[in-house]
C-alpha cells in the first residue's frame, strides 16, 4: 500500500531514541541468528515453535513437546514479536518502527515506550488467539507492536508531513493522517476479506486498538493530542518581537 521513508518531526524531550534503536537491533540480530539454518532448519523451527505464539497451546487445547517449551506459555505473547519469517518481513516492520517509533518514545519516555511496545505486541497476540483459539500455527512478527506505534502516531501527529513511497514507486510528502488512516482502514478490510490468509490481520487490529488506548495514558502530560501546540505567554511575546524585526514573507 505504502512504504514510509521519513517524517519531519523533531524530538522534544529526549536526545536519542535508544529504545527504538535497541528494538530494531535486537529484531535484526534475532532474525540473523534464526535464519542461519534456513527457514525450515531445525534451529529455526525450534525457535518458531518455542517462542512463537500458538493459540492452541496458549488456550490449553494442545501441548508443546517438552524440549520445545523454552519459555512459559504466557511469555509467548511477547516473544513471538521478535521472530520474523524472512528479510522482507523484518525489514518492513523495522522500517515502520524506525520512522514512527522515535516520536512515540519521545512522547512517552524510554521506559514507558518499552512497556507500550510490549503491551501492543501482547494485544496483537491476544486478538489473534481470540479469532482462532484452536489454531496450532505459530504467530511470529512485530506487526502487532508496530501497529500500536502507528496508531499512537496517528493520534499524536496526524498533521506532520511524512514522505511515503506510494504503490512502491511514487515518493510523496503527505500529512500523516492520510497514509496512516488509510493503512488502518486497510487492516480492517483485510480482516474481513482475507481472514484465512497467512497474514494475521487480527494481530494488527489488536495492536492498533491497544496503541490508540495506551498512548492516552502513557504519554507525557504536556504532550498534546492531534498536533495541538501548547503556546506559553513567553512564546507569544517572543513571536511578536520576531515579527517586528523580520522583513520578508513568513514561513520556512
Amino acid at each position: 500500500m505504502f512504504i514510509p521513508l521519513h517524517d519531519r518531526n523533531e524530538l522534544d524531550h529526549i536526545d536519542l531514541q535508544y529504545v527504538t534503536l535497541g528494538l530494531i537491533t535486537l529484531n535484526g540480530l534475532i532474525w540473523v541468528a534464526t535464519s542461519l539454518s534456513g527457514e525450515t532448519g531445525a534451529f529455526t523451527m525450534a525457535a518458531v515453535l518455542g517462542l512463537g505464539y500458538i493459540p492452541a497451546v496458549a488456550n490449553g487445547y494442545a501441548d508443546l513437546a517438552p524440549g520445545l517449551a523454552v519459555v512459559p506459555e504466557g511469555a509467548t505473547y511477547v516473544t513471538y514479536a521478535f521472530l520474523h519469517a524472512d528479510i522482507w518481513h523484518v525489514a518492513t516492520n523495522m522500517l515502520f518502527l524506525w520512522v514512527f517509533g522515535d516520536n512515540i518514545e519521545d512522547a512517552m519516555g524510554h521506559i514507558r515506550f518499552l512497556i507500550f511496545y510490549l503491551l501492543c505486541a501482547a494485544a496483537g497476540a491476544l486478538a489473534h488467539g481470540l479469532l482462532d483459539p484452536r489454531s496450532d500455527a505459530p504467530l511470529i512478527g512485530a506487526s502487532g507492536a508496530v501497529a500500536g506505534v502507528v496508531a499512537a502516531y496517528l493520534i499524536l501527529h496526524p498533521r506532520v508531513r511524512v514522505w511515503v513511497l506510494v504503490l512502491g514507486r511514487i515518493p510523496l510528502p503527505l500529512p500523516a493522517f492520510i497514509p496512516l488512516a488509510l493503512w488502518v482502514v486497510y487492516q480492517l478490510v483485510m480482516l474481513v476479506v482475507d481472514g484465512d490468509g497467512t497474514v494475521s490481520w487480527a494481530a494488527h487490529i489488536g495492536g492498533i486498538i491497544a496503541g490508540a488506548l495506551l498512548v492516552l495514558v502513557l504519554k507525557r502530560r504536556n504532550v498534546p493530542l492531534f498536533d495541538r501546540k501548547i503556546v506559553s505567554p513567553r512564546a507569544v511575546v517572543h513571536k511578536k518581537a520576531t515579527a517586528k524585526t523580520t522583513s520578508g514573507p513568513w514561513g520556512r
